[in-house]
């Protein structure tokens, strides 16, 4: 009898999708499961069969275990894959399926909660001669003994929460003064996050790269790696650009790397996809960061070098069967590159964006693949992670591989949503990464100041370009029998186009051939509209032709002129709106989020930079904090409460 017929896949979005690919493939039956807010995702759809397991919070929904076992136990499924996050490093779940009947596709129990623990997994590396970083994994969790202990390792060091991942519960303490500040933070992000609120403390390394080794093991004993993956390029401990190989890996290296991922794996009788994460420093000594039990988001890359389905991998193995390859067996070709494609504002402290996705068109070319759970049309909401999906590309080389990758990373049309699109851009075309000339602090030490991370504001030509399709939207809807023409030659029109806080003065002139002539402070430009319909505009501006996609959204136009897109206004008809003061005192939530923690109460005094509340979005912890010196006012959140973006929470008003 096989050992499972039908998949129940206790997750959501890209990752979903991207099990459901593999397993449909080989023939299984598989079931989604989702949450009220994700009734008409992609991931349901795909699925042979659907489950509602709870509302829109993960704790009631893709958290809920009796709500997911339910959901098997009425869907008949006899196996459960995790995929990664929420449940997948779970081993309460794991032992669950288990005692359910069910098959767990991923390692045992035991493996997951040893290794769950950075604390405890830790201990158990430098038992088996695994090299790991100096610092504290001890039981005792009070002040005092972090403190002391901070003392004894030295500044500046690592607060990670043992139990956390994605960045989650990670602080860079530079100073003692800040200590206990950044440990109460560090405590509370990993309590809401991972339901413990045990912490470690580890020497902070200066300028290592963060690279990983892909395990797989068998329930016969065998257990192999597949090679490294360099994550180095991160923000904030999350990772945004991997690689496959790792680009400064020599053969020695790979062999003491990947045999001392196989030792980590060996103490655990480890079973399924595995990844074990080192610390490489510039003299080439590395050190165990920690292991992840399950599969990685950036498996991608390894999939493309080594031509195998990780996933198919997974499903094998928890159906007995034995690792299709020996350690001599597996071979490397080409290079492969993957983007994390988010939405997140980098411009605005990388907050994380919500909205209706209005456009939505990944790229196709040869040596391009797109993972991803977006459909054009749905609503990016906060209760999930930002990551919309992962651009990947494979070349002969690694310079053909980024080629690739910046091309798919402007060409990929994205409307509705800001997102990290320019910022990915950017990272691929920075002289040192392009000579892999990169370490964990990269985008600290080169990218302050960098466009990427200003507010995106439009150029005069993509100016003049919404102006000429306002102007078309605009007569398309008087004369729509005329082709969105009519015969107004010669007048001139003024525009007031406006994108965030800022208004820009134009004026067109339409002649009776169609041209336009559009200008913009002293500057002139001449624009045709060769054909334009309600998803792309294709023009001629200064003699060349151009073709542009865009949305018309109410009164927002999108405009993709890659990377990224624009959201523009016609402000023409609306009154001037008075200037923003600068610290008015008015506090407003960044993006939608729950309040999660209330650090004033209305009537006391408070300092310009004091924490007045903290916001949860998208499985982050945002701190919000007050921009003057003055008294709490009119404050109108609690812990718990939903709250809009822009919503006004509170005023801090001045003694005057």
């Amino acid at each position: 009898m096989p050992a499972f017929s039908k998949i129940l896949i206790a997750n959501r979005g890209e990752i979903a999708c991207r099990i459901q690919r593999t397993a449909q493939a080989l023939g299984y039956r598989t079931v989604a499961v989702f949450s009220e807010a994700d009734a008409d995702a992609l991931h349901v759809r795909m699925a042979d069969e659907a489950v509602l397991i709870g509302p829109a919070s993960v704790q009631q929904s893709y958290l809920n275990q009796p709500a997911i076992l339910d959901a098997a136990r009425r869907s008949g499924a006899d196996a459960i894959h995790p995929g990664y996050g929420f449940l997948s490093e779970n081993a309460g779940f794991a032992k669950a399926c288990q005692e359910a009947g069910l098959v767990f596709i991923g390692p045992s129990p035991e493996a997951i909660d040893l290794m769950g623990s950075k604390r405890r997994s830790k201990i158990t590396m430098i038992k088996v001669g695994v090299p790991c970083i100096a610092g504290y994994q001890g039981a005792a969790q009070d002040d005092d003994t972090l403190q002391r202990e901070a003392a004894r390792i030295g500044y500046p060091l690592m607060i990670k929460a043992s139990a956390g991942g994605g960045g989650r519960g990670m602080r860079l303490v530079q100073r003692a003064e800040d200590l206990l500040e950044q440990l109460r933070s560090a405590r509370s992000e990993a309590l809401h996050g991972f339901d413990n609120d045990e912490l470690i403390l580890e020497q902070a390394l200066i300028n290592p790269r963060h690279v990983e080794v892909q395990i797989f093991g068998d329930h016969h004993g065998q257990l192999i790696h597949l090679g490294e993956r360099d994550c180095s390029i991160q923000q904030r401990h999350q990772k945004i650009i991997e690689e496959a190989p790792c680009p400064v890996m020599t053969s020695e290296l790979r062999q003491a790397m990947g045999e001392a991922a196989l030792k980590a794996g060996r103490a655990v009788n480890y079973v399924g996809a595995g990844t074990v994460e080192f610390l490489l420093v510039p003299d080439g000594r590395f050190y165990f960061l920690e292991m992840n039990t399950r599969l990685q988001v950036e498996h991608p890359v390894t999939e493309l070098i080594t031509g195998l389905d990780l996933v198919a991998w997974q499903l094998d193995i928890a159906a007995g069967l034995p690792l299709p390859l020996r350690q001599e067996q597996v071979v490397f070709s080409g290079h492969a590159m993957e983007v994390r494609l988010c939405a997140q504002d980098p411009a605005a402290d990388f907050l994380p964006q919500t909205g209706r996705l209005i456009g939505w068109q990944p790229p196709t070319r040869d040596g391009v693949r797109v993972d991803h759970g977006l459909r054009e049309g749905q609503f990016i909401t906060p209760f999930y992670d930002p990551m919309l999906g992962k651009l990947i590309a494979h070349g002969a080389t690694r310079e053909e591989a980024r080629r690739k990758l910046l091309r798919a990373v402007e060409d990929c049309l994205l409307l509705g949503v800001q997102s990290n699109q320019r910022l990915l851009a950017g990272l691929l075309t920075h002289p040192r990464f392009i000579d892999a000339d990169f370490s964990t602090g990269f985008i600290g030490q080169h990218f302050a100041g960098h466009a990427a991370l200003q507010p995106h504001e439009p150029t005069t030509e993509q100016l003049a370009i919404a102006t000429a399709l306002f102007y078309q939207a605009s007569h398309a809807r008087q004369a729509p029998g005329l082709g969105g023409w009519r015969n107004n030659a010669g007048a001139v029109l003024h525009y007031r186009i406006g994108a965030q806080e800022r208004d820009w003065t134009l004026t067109l002139a339409a002649e009776t051939d169609g041209k336009l002539t559009i200008r913009i402070a002293e500057r002139v430009i001449e624009l045709q509209l060769l054909d334009v319909d309600r998803y792309d505009a294709t023009l001629l501006i200064n003699g060349i032709r151009q073709r542009h996609a865009w949305r018309l959204d109410g009164t927002d136009l999108w405009l993709f002129t890659g990377p990224g897109g624009l959201c523009l206004q016609d402000r023409t008809q609306l009154p001037i709106a008075p200037e923003t003061r600068p610290g008015d005192g008015m506090l407003k939530a960044p993006m939608d989020g729950v309040i999660v923690e209330l650090l004033v109460s209305e009537g006391c005094a408070v300092r310009q930079g004091q924490r007045l509340m903290v916001l949860e979005a998208m499985k982050m912890e945002h701190p919000l904090k007050a921009g003057i010196d003055g008294t709490v006012r009119q404050l109108q959140v609690k812990p718990g409460d939903q709250v809009k973006n822009r919503q006004v929470l509170l005023q801090v008003e001045t003694g005057h």
